[in-house]
């Protein structure tokens, strides 16, 4: 399983599975022509890509991908939203698994100020990835996964620090509280799980204001045992 981050930001969001057999995109909020590269011009190979939801840091390409012949799948409250329509545009639903190529997915509900954002997790061969970004925490328990890709995106106590030194306003504050996964609520959600077949763990879409990239990274390491990376752009 090789996993390459295009993009994991505020501004921009897009990742490639490749098990081998059917690549995946994950997420295209990054422009087609750096998805053409970042793929080694195979789009066309590719079984499709997965939207979590419509906001652009993580749609802004959808469009261009239905255009080149890419099938998209996401909710029908994302497709609403992005105005995308035509049998490029594969509709999903949360808790119901489908197949595309090698691949066998299930979304799953997130908690983010979006409607129809789901996470993913999929599986192929005996390779199981869990992904999740942009939700405030996630409901779920999961087993068996060989790799994770999850948001790690503030520390309570920069996010607060920055409100009290006029970093950032209260009203952003509360927007990240209930919408995005704090390095706290991430700890929590990886001990409460069994990561015995883990292989290696993602943190994706780190805050550029709020967020502390090593102490991140070390806090996760240190409760999963595993080799801890950072997506970046």
């Amino acid at each position: 399983m090789i996993i390459t981050p295009i993009a994991s930001s505020s501004l921009a969001n897009a990742y490639i599975l490749d098990d081998g057999k059917s690549p995946l995109l994950i997420e295209a909020g990054v422009t087609l022509k750096k998805l053409k590269i970042a793929s080694c011009f195979r789009l066309s190979s590719f079984g499709g890509c997965l939207i979590s939801h419509s906001h652009m840091d993580h749609a802004r390409a959808v469009g261009d991908l239905i255009d080149f012949g890419v099938d998209c799948y996401m909710t029908a409250e994302t497709a609403a939203a992005l105005e995308v329509f035509g049998h490029r545009v594969r509709i999903i639903e949360p808790l119901k698994q489908f197949v595309i190529g090698s691949w066998v997915v299930l979304p799953f509900p997130t908690e983010h100020d979006c409607p129809g954002s789901v996470g993913f997790l999929l599986a192929s061969g005996s390779e199981k990835i869990l992904f999740a970004t942009d939700t405030a925490y996630l409901r779920y328990k999961f087993q068996g996964i060989t790799h994770l890709l999850i948001e790690s995106n503030y520390v309570r106590e920069i996010l607060d620090h920055n409100v009290e030194n006029g970093i950032i306003d209260i009203g952003r504050k509360h927007r990240l509280v209930k919408s995005h996964f704090s390095l706290e609520n991430l700890a929590e959600m990886l001990k409460a799980n069994d990561w015995g077949r883990l292989e290696e763990c993602w943190l994706l879409h780190l805050s550029r204001d709020n967020s502390n990239e090593g102490y991140m990274k070390k806090t996760v390491a240190g409760i999963l045992g595993k080799p801890v990376y950072v997506a970046k752009e």
